[in-house]
């Protein structure tokens, strides 16, 4: 199963935008989203995918929101500050991340296979005690478009690649 990760999109549409279009064309199963997507607007760029986000400490219209990923269908959800999803058995923790401490805790925890953040606004990949630690990149107006990434996580052979998300 293919997974894409985004985090920290701040509703900048144009790399969301590009962002599907590296989804689509991997073929990814379901994206999960690691917070601040903004606002509600933003949502139905992602129509067509089966999105699963947590919120971060700029999401703002929490009511907005959770309607806007209820109407994108095919399963989406936004499920509050933390989750707990499982893709074709692989076990993933999601969160925003502020608390470094927190990030580790469920890294540490042995319960998961990925612990998925975001709001530090740099890609990350790294192994905790069998479990791969992942930030996706952001695409936060501050952060120079040629930073701007998404990943894609394989299932089944437990790999990350980086994706460039740069227009």
């Amino acid at each position: 199963m293919l997974i894409g990760v985004i985090s920290d999109t701040h509703d900048n549409v144009a790399a969301v935008d590009r962002a599907v279009e590296i989804f689509e064309d991997a073929g990814v199963d379901a994206v999960v989203h690691c917070g601040d997507v903004i606002a509600p607007p933003v949502v139905p760029h992602f129509d067509g995918l089966e999105v699963h986000a947590v919120l971060g400490n700029n999401d703002g219209e929490l009511d907005g929101l959770e309607s806007a990923f209820r109407q994108l269908g095919n399963g989406s959800a936004l499920h509050g500050r933390f989750a707990e999803l499982e893709f074709d058995g692989t076990q993933f923790a999601v969160l925003h991340g502020e608390d470094t401490a927190e990030v580790e805790g469920h890294a540490q925890s042995g319960e998961y296979d990925y612990v998925c953040y975001g709001h530090h606004h740099v890609a990350e990949e790294r192994a905790v005690d069998g479990t791969t630690v992942l930030n996706p990149g952001a695409h936060f107006p501050t952060v120079p478009d040629e930073e701007h990434s998404v990943a894609l996580v394989d299932t089944d052979s437990e790999t990350v690649e980086f994706r460039s998300v740069e227009s």
